[in-house]
């Protein structure tokens, strides 16, 4: 009503179109007013309007798929306290909305059902202590101009990070192998007692290089027994939240180079800023960084008791 008289005002005269609009001369000023002097405004307005850049910022540099909750845990983490409903309130006004997760997609492994199988030592339960005592595996496909494209992934099941990945053009074994060498390379250097390493019944999982890799690791290997995809669900967990956020809001793919760098960007962000409500609204380098921190703290703190006493 404000913009249709300041439209119209120079023709008709602010009085004149204010006694045909329900608005009163007043009214009218006092918005104009604030709009000169910002100062003028309520607190909450004023606080709102530095809210919305804040909250468009956050949006933007978590790929665009956070919604109102992730956005407001995320601002309260940086030490701006607001509550959700406000948060979720600007995000509509602002026109922004998180990433929604669309229809299912069809299963990449092959079922392996005459080789022979290591035992379900999961049995659905996808609860780990430490890092390093579960990881789960599972691959995807996306569809490219120039085929079809296969990502796979290795999961801690402790902190939910990706510790291994490989992306491929090819649905061979050495794909999945691939993804698990990446995954021993880079916790090679992390002590570590008993490690599951736990897959569906696809073939690739299955075959002669893939366990005997396992057990030159001193990994023991496990396979889901019941043949349907509850046997690996948090790896499918993740890997619907690749599809989600990377494959079907960034998509068409033009190639194999383009899935690998997206994949490579999605990953590095996912193990170090992304937000997991299963492990408490934290990203999983955060979670398992706070984990060995709390192994040194007792040692730490009987050292210090020891020298107060002397």
């Amino acid at each position: 009503m404000v913009a249709f008289i300041d439209a119209y005002r120079s023709e008709y005269g602010v009085e004149p179109i204010c006694e045909v609009l329900p608005i009163a001369p007043s009214t009218y000023y006092w918005h104009k007013a604030r709009e000169t002097d910002p100062s003028l405004r309520s607190a909450r307005v004023q606080r709102e309007d530095r809210l919305r850049p804040e909250i468009s910022r956050v949006w933007r540099e978590n790929f665009q798929v956070y919604g109102a909750k992730k956005v407001w845990k995320q601002l309260n983490r940086e030490g701006m306290p607001v509550a959700r409903c406000t948060v979720a309130r600007l995000m509509r006004e602002i026109g922004l909305r998180g990433a929604v997760r669309g229809r299912a997609f069809k299963t990449t492994t092959v079922a392996g059902e005459q080789a022979d199988r290591p035992m379900d030592l999961v049995e659905r339960d996808f609860r780990a202590c430490r890092p390093n005592e579960l990881w789960v595996s599972d691959l995807t496909y996306v569809a490219t101009w120039r085929g079809f494209v296969y990502v796979a992934f290795v999961i801690d099941v402790y902190s939910r990070r990706i510790v291994g990945w490989r992306v491929s053009s090819s649905l061979r074994s050495d794909l999945a192998l691939d993804a698990l060498e990446q995954a021993i390379c880079e916790r090679e250097d992390d002590a570590r007692d008993r490690l599951v390493h736990h897959s569906d019944r696809g073939v690739q999982y299955l075959s002669i290089r893939y366990t005997e890799r396992l057990a030159e690791a001193g990994i023991e290997p496990s396979v889901g027994s019941r043949g349907d995809s509850y046997d690996n669900a948090l790896a499918e967990s993740v890997i619907g939240l690749f599809k989600t956020e990377v494959i079907r809001r960034q998509g068409p793919w033009r190639s194999i180079e383009d899935v690998e760098f997206a994949t490579l960007e999605w990953v590095w962000w996912f193990n170090t800023h992304r937000l997991l409500e299963p492990i408490g609204h934290v990203p999983p380098a955060e979670y398992e960084d706070a984990y060995y921190l709390r192994l040194q703290t007792p040692a730490e703190s009987r050292s210090l008791n020891t020298n107060s006493l002397r």
